[in-house]
């Protein structure tokens, strides 16, 4: 069977979420979301393409940072409803805010936060001061 866009099913803002996971140990990297375009972008050329839903457009992973995303495969779940895309993570960050994965805050046993990630880079650095 060739993929077509259409056999996803996008929710009523046009968009389906997206796991990324690492094609090498499977940490879950973040989950962004994507319409039929930048699922398309992804598709050709390789890298993570994302539909920011704050900013309203498009973002091309590591565009800023430099963290870009090789993408290693693109799955999607038995409803279609959401994708799983399995990726090689260059620069070694996924997060905006300089951590691995966005999935760095733990809620432990006695209702505390603890960050488990390490911190790659500085986001002050990487995209400027924020007022």
């Amino acid at each position: 069977m060739k993929f077509d866009v259409e056999l996803l099913k996008f929710d009523k803002a046009g968009l389906i979420p997206a796991i990324i996971q690492d094609a090498d140990d499977n940490e879950v990297l973040m989950v962004a979301y994507m319409n039929k375009e930048s699922v398309q972008k992804t598709l050709e050329t390789g890298e993570t393409w994302f539909w920011s839903r704050s900013r309203q457009k498009y973002w091309h992973k590591g565009e800023s940072s430099g963290n870009v995303q090789i993408v290693k495969g693109i799955y999607f779940d038995c409803d279609a409803d959401t994708l799983l895309v399995k990726v090689k993570q260059l620069g070694g960050a996924a997060c905006h805010v300089g951590y691995r994965s966005c999935f760095h805050n733990l809620i432990t046993k006695t209702g505390s936060v603890e960050v488990v990630g390490k911190l790659i880079f500085d986001p002050k650095v990487v995209y400027g001061k924020k007022d």
